[in-house]
């Protein structure tokens, strides 16, 4: 019935495995997927995996860092399996834990696990106890216990059978009572240790000063380094000359926007706050603390050398999924975070002196940071170059919702290629929208302004590819990657028109785009305002172009834009949430409306204003 069963240490080492009758294939690739789409990418809030046709369940063991995996044909239904892996690694640990102990690669190596006698009698007891259940019988009326039941019994007094019901659990109330005299008299003695206790940690622990909280004076990249430049009551009658060509100057483009040559800069974010921060963070942990029990819980949640259980972590896990969900994380990624988070966390032995709520902020933190992190190269200006030497364009589409600056970032993305040396011919394959080619006109019309055809041999480093509004879009894309090849442009940016997730028409139309003209990337661009929604336009988008592909490997979205990151302070969630659902990376982040308004993602400043209280 099972295909495999594999026990492997988390540094990779295959301790022991099975391989059931008949089976050839291998089991390393189905474990190696398992490895990095789940286990890697902290996704550990399902214990179950699908690969081709396989169903994978995995178990951690986190005390001695092992995984344990079992893999079967998923059209099988097999109850037993979750017990059998639970009873499998109980068998496995205890019978081989002085092995396991010992730490180190070399020692795992060359101990030996001949587990194959076990592991038969446990998979025999499995299916025999799966085989034996039968089907429970449906009790007749007779009976049921409310068969049994009188009108009178039915009728409800004030009191009557309260002393009955006194009578009856006298015996049971005065074994309580006394029960509970004898844990008044235990609190009692260790009341008063306790509290000397906590007046010794309030002398050691020095007060901080509380720093006043002020408003920071926002300084704009654009604006001048004095407000005389604000005032034009000089300015008026005879020198109203001069007061044209200051005009002209501060609305030059070339005058208000910067180089973007190289890399783009990381989002970050200021740190100014960092002793408010861990004042709050302190806080928070005595509050963790008060949940399991005042001080009692405070020092029990200090002492090292203990493994952590799930009723340990539920408070805490409890307080950061309402955290997360505050700061706009889909409540259902802020669930399954939570719950990897547990299994990660669950049985593993916790540090002197550290607090429950440390571990789990910091268990975290850690995996928030390596699911932001791209799981492949993101270079852009690279892959340019590969498209270059193989004399063919660089196609990127750009897809999204209704109003989330698909247009706005397309014409930032252009002015930061233009400035790396490029050439971009611009699709325009919006043709709903009223005013989408004009909006395009004027991007290529300012982004030439700054790059003037007579420093680049008289030809234009923008141009735009237009056929007007009510065309095919998928025919316009094509005929532009044509023309591109032909006149040797290095990017094709193909804009497309925006539309909502439940519209199956254009979803289709949209497929139909990227099926057909297979771009090199292609970028889903979306608010960084949104919370739930993100999940549900995300699931969708990448459906519709896997329902509608003609091809078995379809194509779905490559990578994230991220716009609107200016207007969010610290509620960075979707961010998370985009990042989680699709595995894809966020290649570029939106921050303002100017051409320079264009950053990378900076995974650790993102979880730090995550985290932030």
């Amino acid at each position: 019935m099972l295909d495999f069963f594999t026990i492997f240490s988390k540094g990779g080492i295959v301790l022991w495995c099975f391989q059931g009758a008949g089976v050839t294939e291998s089991f390393t690739g189905p474990v190696n997927a398992l490895i990095r789409s789940v286990i890697l990418q902290e996704r550990g809030g399902n214990n179950s995996f699908t690969h081709e046709a396989l169903s994978l369940k995995y178990k951690l063991d986190n005390e001695f860092e092992l995984i344990f995996v079992v893999g079967f044909q998923k059209i099988l239904t097999l109850t037993y399996v979750d017990k059998f892996i639970d009873d499998v690694q109980l068998h496995f640990r205890d019978r081989y834990k002085n092995e396991l102990e010992q730490k180190g690669t070399l020692k795992l190596l060359n101990s030996t696990f001949a587990f194959e006698d076990a592991f038969s009698e446990l998979l025999k007891l499995a299916e025999e106890s799966s085989k034996a259940r039968s089907p429970v019988p449906m009790r007749s009326f007779k009976e049921s216990e409310k068969s049994q039941k009188t009108v009178k019994s039915m009728i409800e007094t004030k009191g009557g059978d309260k002393g009955k019901e006194q009578g009856g659990k006298k015996s049971k109330n005065t074994k309580k009572e006394g029960e509970c005299c004898l844990l008044r008299v235990v609190v009692r003695m260790f009341g008063s240790l306790l509290h000397s206790v906590a007046n010794v940690l309030q002398l050691l622990k020095s007060p901080k000063p509380q720093k006043p909280k002020e408003k920071q004076k926002r300084v704009w990249d654009n604006a001048g380094s004095s407000d005389k430049n604000l005032d034009y009551s000089d300015k008026n009658g005879a020198g109203s000359g001069d007061g044209e060509k200051n005009l002209e100057a501060q609305f030059d483009p070339r005058v208000q926007i910067n180089s973007m040559k190289g890399d783009l800069l990381s989002v970050d974010y200021d740190s100014s706050e960092n002793g408010e921060e861990e004042e709050e963070e302190e806080e928070e942990e005595e509050e963790v603390g008060g949940g399991f029990g005042g001080m009692f819980g405070m020092l029990k949640g200090l002492v090292g050398s203990k493994s952590l259980s799930r009723d340990d972590m539920e408070p805490v896990l409890e307080k950061m999924r309402d955290h997360l969900i505050a700061k706009n994380v889909a409540a259902d990624i802020a669930s399954q975070l939570c719950d990897s988070v547990a299994k990660k966390l669950e049985g593993k032995v916790m540090g002197t002196f550290t607090t429950v709520a440390s571990t789990v902020k910091q268990a975290l933190q850690d995996s928030l940071v390596q699911i932001l992190q791209p799981k492949r190269r993101v270079d852009i200006l690279r892959d340019v170059m590969e498209a270059q030497s193989q004399r063919r364009p660089f196609v990127i589409t750009f897809c999204g919702v209704n109003g989330v600056g698909k247009s706005t970032n397309l014409a930032k993305i252009s002015y930061w290629l233009i400035e790396n040396g490029f050439s971009v011919l611009i699709a325009a394959c919006d043709t709903f929208r009223a005013g989408a080619v004009e909006q395009l006109r004027t991007h290529q019309r300012r982004l030439n302004s700054l790059h003037p055809p007579e420093k680049h041999g008289g030809r234009p480093v923008v141009q735009l590819y237009e056929k007007g509004y009510g065309k095919d879009a998928a025919g316009i894309a094509m005929e532009a990657i044509a023309y591109a090849r032909n006149q040797a442009f290095d990017v094709v940016l193909v804009d497309t028109a925006g539309r909502m997730q439940d519209n199956a028409p254009l979803m289709t139309a949209l497929a139909k785009l990227i099926a057909v003209n297979m771009p090199d990337l292609v970028l889903f661009v979306g608010e960084a305002l949104v919370g739930n929604e993100a999940v549900d336009q995300l699931v969708k988008f990448n459906q519709a172009l896997a329902d509608h592909s003609m091809s078995d490997k379809p194509r779905l979205i490559d990578g994230i834009v991220l716009t609107k990151f200016d207007t969010i302070d610290d509620k960075v969630g979707a961010a998370i949430s985009m990042t989680y659902i699709t595995g894809q990376p966020i290649v570029f982040v939106g921050t303002g409306q100017t051409y320079n308004d264009l950053r990378s993602l900076n995974a650790r400043a993102v979880v730090s204003a995550l985290m932030k209280a």
